[in-house]
C-alpha cells in the first residue's frame, strides 16, 4: 500500500462517531466532540470476593453516574460479566488492555514467551469484538540489559504481524502504547514504527503523561496525527520528578502539572482527532469511589472544554 493510501485509510479508521461530554455541574460547555472513558485497570483494585470491594457492575454504574460515556477493560476477563456489566450501566467498553505485554512482551528472546505474548494480543482481539471495542492497547516490548533495542524492534513487529490478520478480520485496531518501556522513544521513531506496517489495523494509543518527562505532548500528537487511535489523560510534574525521582511526577492531579492539556486539545484540534480520551490519571486520596470518579470526571470535562 502506498503512503499516501495507508494514511488515507488510518484517517478513516480514526473517525469515531461524535459524542460531546455531559459537563459536571459548573464546567462550562465543552467545544469540541471528545468522549470520557475510564480504565478499569488503574482502579478501584478490589475484589468483593476477597472480603469487600465493589463489584465490576456497582463500578460501572458510578461510572455511568459520574458522567463517564465509556470504560477501558483488561484483556482475558469474564466476557459475560464484562457485557452484562456494561448492559446495565449503558456504558461503552471501548478499548481492550491486553493482559500479558508485561510479562510476556513481545522482544523476549525465548519463543514460548513471545508466543504466550501473541495468544493475549489475540485473545484481547476478541474480547474487544465480543464488547464492540474498536482497539486494543498494546506495550510492544522492552529495552533491557538483556534485550537491545534492535532485538526489541525486530521481535515485536514480527509477533505483530502474526496478529493484524486477526485484527483486519475482527476490524479491531492494534493501537501501540508509549510507556516507560525503553522504547520508540520519540514521536518520529514511532510513527516509522507504526507505519512500516502498511495496515491501517496498526495505530498508536497515546498517553500524555508518559511522555512529559522527556518531551512535549503537543509535539508528539502533532507528528503521529490520523495514527492516534486513543489518547490516555494523565498529569506529571517535573517538580515532583525533580524533588522525589521519576515516578513521583504522576503523584498530582489533572490541571496541576506540567502536561499542558491546552497546547494538548489544541494538538488534538490540530490532527481532527474527535475520539476518546479516557483517564489513567492517579488517584487522589481519601475519596470514595463516586467522589473520586465525579471529580475526576469534572477535571476532564474541564480538558474538554478548553
Amino acid at each position: 500500500m502506498q503512503r499516501r493510501a495507508f494514511l488515507q485509510a488510518a484517517t478513516a479508521a480514526a473517525a469515531l462517531p461524535a459524542l460531546t461530554a455531559s459537563a459536571a455541574a459548573g464546567t462550562p460547555p465543552a467545544k469540541r466532540a471528545l468522549r470520557k472513558g475510564y480504565m478499569y485497570g488503574a482502579g478501584p483494585r478490589r475484589d468483593p470476593k476477597k472480603g469487600g470491594g465493589t463489584s465490576l457492575a456497582e463500578t460501572f454504574q458510578q461510572l455511568k453516574a459520574a458522567g463517564f460515556a465509556g470504560v477501558e477493560v483488561n484483556g482475558g476477563m469474564n466476557q459475560a460479566e464484562v457485557l452484562a456489566a456494561r448492559d446495565a450501566a449503558g456504558l461503552a467498553v471501548h478499548s481492550v488492555v491486553i493482559a500479558t505485554h508485561w510479562s510476556h512482551p513481545l522482544s523476549s528472546p525465548d519463543p514460548a514467551v513471545r508466543q504466550t505474548g501473541l495468544d493475549g494480543l489475540r485473545q484481547g482481539l476478541r474480547d474487544a469484538k465480543a464488547y464492540g471495542a474498536d482497539a486494543v492497547l498494546l506495550v510492544p516490548g522492552v529495552v533491557n540489559q538483556e534485550i537491545s533495542y534492535d532485538q526489541a524492534w525486530d521481535r515485536s513487529i514480527a509477533e505483530i504481524r502474526k496478529a493484524l490478520p486477526l485484527a483486519a478480520e475482527l476490524q479491531v485496531a492494534i493501537a501501540i502504547e508509549n510507556v516507560w518501556n525503553k522504547f520508540l522513544l520519540s514521536p518520529r521513531e514511532a510513527a516509522a514504527y507504526v507505519d512500516q506496517f502498511q495496515s491501517p489495523w496498526a495505530r498508536w494509543y497515546f498517553d500524555v503523561g508518559n511522555v512529559v518527562d522527556y518531551g512535549w505532548p503537543d509535539q508528539w500528537i502533532r507528528t503521529l496525527g490520523p495514527r492516534i487511535a486513543k489518547v490516555h489523560v494523565k498529569e506529571y510534574s517535573r517538580k515532583l520528578r525533580d524533588e522525589k525521582g521519576p515516578r513521583a511526577g504522576f503523584e498530582i492531579e489533572l490541571h496541576k502539572g506540567d502536561s499542558n492539556w491546552p497546547a494538548v486539545v489544541a494538538a488534538l484540534d490540530a490532527v481532527r482527532y474527535a475520539g476518546w480520551i479516557t483517564s489513567e490519571q492517579r488517584r487522589t486520596p481519601g475519596l470514595s469511589d463516586p467522589e473520586w470518579f465525579a471529580q475526576l470526571a469534572a477535571q476532564m470535562d474541564r480538558i474538554i472544554a478548553l
